[in-house]
């Protein structure tokens, strides 16, 4: 099964031949790079290019083409390369921007037309020319695919000379590479310039203008786990009006092998002149799940880029006022006559103007985001829901996995009181660290520590139960590490229903003989993949996905146990162990640096509210709340007998 890519995702690539098919809207350059441990390009040959379309382990496509296939040699590839970028470039002549022509699709897969390992569709570009589309690179000794999607306006030159290149080198190798092929003809620039299946990146400052009609683009390629984007027009109405943000999601095709998507729910009628009421489920996706998830994604960049433009503004309407008051207080005529205080004056009410026009424009963007919530938040399956949704007294175990994990809620001072759910992609990349130490926030610091601890816990707990009870029976074994017992309490619903591998581990035996069983699972797992015989594996290993509670770190822990701990980090999630520590930072100090490289492989969370985390668009710090049951709510316990009703009745 192919997986599909967001951008910053990764995925292993267990063979050493492989295939990167590229698949885009129009004519491009298909260029790969190559460089080192830091992603520098360093020696004389780091570019593969029509012109010099081999270097060792990778062969590039000889012209100029709107499909393109790139052999490549992993065991081939110099010793000094860690990282091959697969780079597209718009030639001379043609489309004037990426975010301009259909959306492009880049694929990793078996040699001679084998199937595809992991896929990545390029969405949110604008006005980049030069795109680094994805990159293979080595992990300890193995290969891994990560989708990148980062573009660079000033074209291939700017890409090179970001790479470490110097400027005057980047330029040559630039013209070198587009000297190799003829300028696009005028009539298949004017084909790419059709709109793109899932539009360009929308901004606040931009209106939704309707596109002129034209054909869709032909072989559309289906869009997965991506946010939505409306389209972008000019910066304000033709008739000064206030910009607008467009509400209308993308309606994915399907290609003629793949069944029909089931058709969007139609936007409610409004009262004219006012944006259409907003439906749940009104984006793209071939379910109704991957729709919502599209949809709280686009919920969540819509209200990054509406808050952007808001504070910009204010911005803006602050420096000019400052302006505009230094050059009253630097003109002598100013201090006659009383005319400062007027200039003072006219300078602070255009301000005041500046500043209510940009509130505005918040307001009715915010609530057309509030109506949005309202109606999105009660569709949510139990995944994506709140544990105070009515979803979860009719849930049962579900035959398949879900697409995404809520780990909690996001909001911005704008709004507080709008909360966007802060969803995960399934399986999960990375571990979870929640910190329960009270440097973390002003709200740690202000809490008990006790009673900080056991929210921190509870909220561990929750999480678990979530994954339980949202996965098939039997598909997720839970381990607990709790040397020292601390995390008793907490525990004590997973206890009672049965649903533990084994009882919580204490003490220095216990956490070492955990260890050492989820080491051995991943080592034997990972051999059994890169040998390409999974079904080999021997009958005492745990097929289903592992996730390990570790409460009290570093309690307990010897040096061979922390190196173990970092390498299930480092591997286990590639081979289905995941990792959700419950840990103060401060009380691993002793351990300096060495656990730098775990923590930062960890996503942090915190059991109070805490503003750690920025979105990708505009990098707000956004207030992260966990989502954890009401007091004195059943609804864990109910959970949990569900899941062990399950597994009884699954059981052989």
């Amino acid at each position: 099964m192919t997986a599909e890519l967001v951008r910053g995702q990764n995925h292993p690539v267990s063979q050493s031949r492989v295939e990167i098919r590229v698949s885009a809207g129009t004519p491009v350059l298909a260029l790969a790079s190559l460089a080192d441990e830091q992603g520098r390009l360093t020696g004389s040959e780091v570019l593969a290019h029509p012109g010099a379309r081999s270097l060792p382990g990778v062969h590039a496509p000889a012209e100029l083409a709107d499909r393109h296939t790139f052999a490549v040699d992993l065991d081939a590839v110099a010793a000094d390369v860690h990282r091959i970028g697969v780079l597209l470039v718009l030639p001379p002549g043609g489309p004037v921007r990426f975010g301009a022509v259909p959306a492009s699709h880049v694929a990793v897969a078996g040699p001679d037309g084998g199937t595809e390992i992991a896929g990545h569709t390029l969405t949110g570009l604008d006005t980049e020319t030069a795109v680094v589309a994805l990159e293979l690179y080595r992990r300890q000794g193995a290969w891994k695919v990560r989708a990148v999607g980062q573009g660079y306006a000033d074209g291939l030159g700017a890409l090179l000379a970001d790479g470490g290149l110097s400027v005057p080198a980047a330029r040559e190798l630039a013209a070198a590479a587009l000297r190799t092929v003829a300028p696009v003809k005028e009539a298949d620039a004017t084909r790419a310039a059709l709109p793109t299946l899932v539009g360009d990146v929308r901004s606040p400052q931009a209106p939704a203008q309707a596109p002129a009609p034209v054909p869709e683009p032909p072989d559309p390629v289906p869009v997965s786990g991506v946010p939505y984007a409306g389209t972008p027009g000019p910066a304000s109405g033709g008739d000064g009006s206030p910009p607008t943000i467009s509400y209308t999601h993308p309606r994915r095709r399907r290609t003629s092998s793949e069944p029909p998507e089931p058709a969007p729910r139609p936007a409610a009628a409004a009262e004219p002149g006012q944006p259409p009421r907003p439906v749940a489920g009104d984006a793209s996706g071939w379910s109704m799940d991957e729709r919502l998830y599209n949809q709280v994604w686009g919920m969540f960049e819509d209200l990054a880029r509406t808050a952007a433009a808001y504070r910009s503004a204010v911005e803006f309407a602050d420096n000019r006022m400052d302006r505009e008051l230094d050059g009253a207080l630097s003109d002598p005529r100013h201090r006659l006559g009383g005319s400062g205080n007027a200039a003072r004056d006219t300078a602070r009410a255009r301000r005041e103007e500046l500043v209510a026009q940009a509130q505005a424009v918040l307001d009715r963007d915010l609530a057309q985001l509030v109506a949005e919530a309202e109606v999105v938040e009660p569709a949510l399956p139990a995944a994506y829901a709140r544990w105070d949704n009515p979803v979860w007294h009719g849930h049962r175990t579900p035959e398949e996995g879900p697409l995404a994990l809520r780990l909690g809620d996001l909001h911005l001072p704008e709004r507080p009181d709008l909360r966007i759910p802060m969803l995960v992609r399934l399986p999960l990349e990375r571990g979870l660290w929640i910190d329960n130490g009270r440097t973390g926030s002003e709200a740690a610091m202000a809490m008990d520590t006790d009673r900080l601890r056991r929210a921190a816990m509870d909220m561990a707990v929750a999480h678990a139960v979530r994954l339980l009870a949202v996965h098939p029976a039997d598909r997720f074994s839970v381990h607990v590490i709790d040397a020292a017992g601390a995390g008793a309490a907490s525990l004590a619903p997973l206890v009672r229903a049965g649903v533990l591998a084994a009882p919580p581990a204490a003490g220095a035996a216990g956490v070492s003989g955990t260890l050492a069983g989820l080491t051995r699972r991943v080592d034997l797992v990972q051999m059994a993949l890169k040998a390409g015989a999974p079904e080999d594996l021997p009958p005492d290993v745990d097929t289903a996905e592992q996730l390990l509670i570790v409460h009290d770190f570093p309690h307990g822990f010897d040096d061979r146990a922390v190196t173990q701990l970092r390498y299930l980090a480092d591997e286990g999630a590639a081979v289905g162990v995941h990792l959700l520590m419950v840990a103060d930072r401060d009380e691993a100090s002793a351990y300096g640096p060495l656990l730098d490289p775990l923590w930062r492989s960890l996503m942090r969370l915190s059991p109070v509210p805490d503003n750690h985390l920025a979105d990708p668009w505009v990098h707000h710090a956004w207030t992260f709340e966990p989502d954890v049951p009401p007091q004195g709510s059943q609804v864990l316990d109910q959970a949990l007998d569900r899941v062990a009703e399950a597994r009884r009745t699954t059981r052989p």
